[in-house]
């Protein structure tokens, strides 16, 4: 077995795709041992655990979960202990989006956004960050959007409204761990990932008018924030608005 940098670990949520794999490289390629979470893309998992432990002296195990059961995140948490014995730093990265008019909109996708966005994050914050607690250290980066603050899509309003909710949560675990873990969020604006690659060249031109770099950010542009967030000892309580600057 490859030696690692050191013994830390993180874990990260839907870390298999998207910006989840720019946050879990990021963290391996700072020395971190990585907890690649998925729920449907094991074949992605699989890959990149592989990527990761020839370009990097770490280790990366990957553990299939959905993020909204219950039982399936305190067997993550109990694997993870067994494993490695420690968790410096969790990553909700999990989430997802069903946009439609809101004539399309049924009340099960509602349910199913907030079950994952909301409610998952709720359960990882609730487990992993109590037994981060327990051990006396620990660092939480919750990942909002500028959909839960102050950029507002109707056919997008039960993902903004699970966003909007990772934030509340996020001041109120960073009360509830103070002092020993930290917990903080980062609302990223529009990022060039799978989830918005079915957007027409023209929404994304139109969209680009209105951010001061004219540009949408790179998942690795967002990574770099998420592991300033998770590692800067004195950044608690805070939300990371990183969105290129939007003037609307």
């Amino acid at each position: 077995m490859k030696k690692s940098y050191n013994d830390k670990v993180a874990i990260i949520t839907g870390g298999a795709r998207g910006l989840g794999e720019a946050i879990t490289e990021k963290f391996a390629q700072e020395g971190y041992n990585v907890i690649i979470n998925y729920n449907n893309s094991e074949e992605k998992a699989r890959k990149l655990k592989n990527k990761i432990e020839n370009k990097y002296p770490v280790r990366a195990t990957i553990i299939k979960a959905d993020v909204s059961k219950e039982e399936e995140i305190i067997s993550l948490l109990n694997q993870v202990k067994e494993e490695y014995k420690q968790i410096d730093c969790l990553i909700n990265n999990a989430a997802i989006a069903i946009d439609t008019t809101l004539e399309d909109k049924t009340v099960d996708n509602f349910k199913k956004i907030i079950d994952i966005n909301l409610i998952g994050t709720f359960i990882t914050c609730k487990h992993i960050g109590t037994y981060m607690k327990e051990q006396g250290y620990g660092s939480i980066v919750n990942i909002s959007s500028t959909n839960g603050i102050d950029s507002y899509y109707p056919y997008s309003m039960d993902y903004d409204a699970s966003k909007s909710g990772v934030i509340s949560l996020t001041h109120n675990f960073a009360i509830e761990y103070a002092p020993n873990v930290r917990v903080n969020c980062v609302a990223p604006g529009w990022i060039k990932t799978d989830m918005n690659k079915e957007l027409s060249k023209e929404y994304i031109e139109s969209e680009c008018e209105h951010i001061l770099l004219q540009r949408f950010s790179e998942p690795e542009e967002i990574a770099d924030s998420v592991y300033f967030a998770a590692t800067n000892t004195y950044l608690n309580d805070s939300i990371l608005k990183i969105d290129g600057g939007v003037n609307k």
